[in-house]
C-alpha cells in the first residue's frame, strides 16, 4: 500500500536523542537511524522527510531566534507536506508549541511535538510510546492544529505544560484536557475534537522581533513585591506578566501598585496570570481591583507558556491592549 501522508520531521534536540557525554547527556546525530523501525511500523500510512536543525540544542536553551529560525523552516515545509512533526526537549516543548499555535495559527495540518523524559536509546525508555502516539496521531483526519503527544494522550498547544520530570506523564493541560488517548491495543479512543477556526487579528503570519524584553514575576509573600516594583521602576520591559495569587489577587503594595500604574501609562502590557496549575485570573476579588484599575490585563485562564507566547507576539506585532484581549477570547482563555 502506498503512503497516503507525507510529514517532514525536524529533529531540533532534546532528551529523546541524546547520548551520555563525560559532563551528562548531550544531543546526538544519529537519531534517525535509532527510530527507523518505530517509523516503519507506519509505512503504509505515513512517508517521511528527515530534518536536523543546526545546532541540535537542549531545550533548556531555546532562544527567541531559535523560535524564528523554526518558524521559517515551517514556512518553507509546511506547504509540501500533510503534517509536521518536530522532536524537541521537554523542557520548553510547551512554550515552543504555544509560540507554533499562536504564531501560525491557520495552518489547517497537524502540527506535532514531541519528546522524551528519557533518551531512546535508554532501556524502557518512554520516548518509543511518545513517537508512536504522535505518528499514530497523523492519521487523524479531525486532527488539524498544534498538539503535543506524549504518554499516549494529545495535549493542545495552547494550555498545555510540563507538569513532572519523575513521571512518564509528564505533560497535562488543567484546562482544556486531553483532545484523545492512543494505546497500541485499542487505538484512538476518548477523542474530542472541535472546530479550530479562529478570526484571527492584523496579517498572518505573525512575526517575532528577536529583541522583545518580557519580563515574568512570580508573587511569594515577604519581600517579593517590592523587587518587582523595583525591577519595572529601573528597568522597564516591553512587556510584563505577573503571576499572582488565586484568581488573580496581589498584595496591598504601594511601591507594586505605582510601579505597575507607571508602567501602565507608557503603554506596556501586562498580563495577569493565576499562579495556581488550574488557576482563572478574573474580577472576583476585591483585592485585585487596584490591579485592574492600573490598566492590566486579566488573562483568564492562560498558564506561563500560553501568556509568554501572546505577549511575546503582541509586543513584536504591535497589538493593542484590545486585540490582545480579543486574541484571548478567541483562544477561549477569557
Amino acid at each position: 500500500m502506498s503512503s497516503n501522508k507525507h510529514l517532514a520531521i525536524y529533529y531540533t534536540g532534546g532528551t529523546i536523542g541524546m547520548k551520555p557525554t563525560a559532563t551528562g547527556l548531550a544531543p546526538a546525530t544519529d537519531l534517525a537511524t535509532l527510530v527507523a523501525p518505530v517509523l516503519q511500523e507506519f509505512s503504509d500510512q505515513l512517508s517521511y522527510e528527515w530534518f536536523v536543525a543546526e545546532p541540535l540544542i537542549d531545550s533548556s536553551a531555546v532562544t527567541l531566534s531559535d523560535w524564528i529560525k523554526w518558524l521559517q523552516w515551517l514556512d518553507k515545509q509546511i506547504h509540501n507536506h500533510d503534517g509536521i512533526l518536530i522532536l524537541h526537549g521537554t523542557d520548553t516543548m510547551a512554550y515552543t508549541a504555544n509560540i507554533l499555535a499562536m504564531a501560525r495559527p491557520q495552518l489547517h495540518k497537524p502540527i506535532i511535538l514531541t519528546g522524551a523524559q528519557h533518551p531512546f536509546s535508554a532501556e524502557k525508555s518512554d520516548a518509543y510510546l511518545n513517537l508512536r502516539t504522535a505518528l499514530a496521531a497523523f492519521t487523524l483526519p479531525a486532527l488539524q492544529q498544534t498538539v503535543i503527544a506524549f504518554d499516549g494522550h494529545l495535549w493542545p498547544a495552547i494550555g498545555s505544560s510540563k507538569i513532572s520530570t519523575e513521571k512518564t506523564a509528564g505533560f497535562a493541560n488543567p484546562h482544556f484536557g486531553s483532545l484523545a488517548h492512543w494505546s497500541a491495543i485499542n487505538g484512538w479512543t476518548d477523542t474530542q475534537f472541535s472546530d479550530n477556526s479562529l478570526q484571527m487579528i492584523g496579517s498572518i503570519p505573525y512575526q517575532i522581533d528577536p529583541a522583545v524584553r518580557i519580563h515574568c514575576f512570580t508573587l511569594a509573600p515577604g519581600a517579593n513585591a517590592d523587587m518587582i516594583a523595583y525591577s519595572l521602576t529601573h528597568n522597564p520591559p516591553d512587556g510584563i506578566i505577573l503571576q499572582s495569587y488565586g484568581n488573580g489577587n496581589t498584595p496591598n503594595n504601594p511601591q507594586l501598585m505605582h510601579a505597575i500604574k507607571q508602567i501602565g501609562q507608557n503603554n506596556i502590557p501586562i498580563l495577569n496570570i493565576s499562579q495556581v496549575i488550574q488557576g482563572n485570573s478574573s474580577s472576583i476579588y476585591a483585592q485585585g481591583h487596584a490591579l485592574r484599575q492600573a490598566g492590566v490585563i486579566n488573562a483568564g485562564k492562560c498558564n506561563i507558556e500560553t501568556a509568554l507566547a501572546l505577549l511575546t507576539l503582541a509586543v513584536s506585532n504591535h497589538w493593542s491592549k484590545e486585540q490582545i484581549i480579543y486574541v484571548l477570547r478567541q483562544y477561549g482563555l477569557i
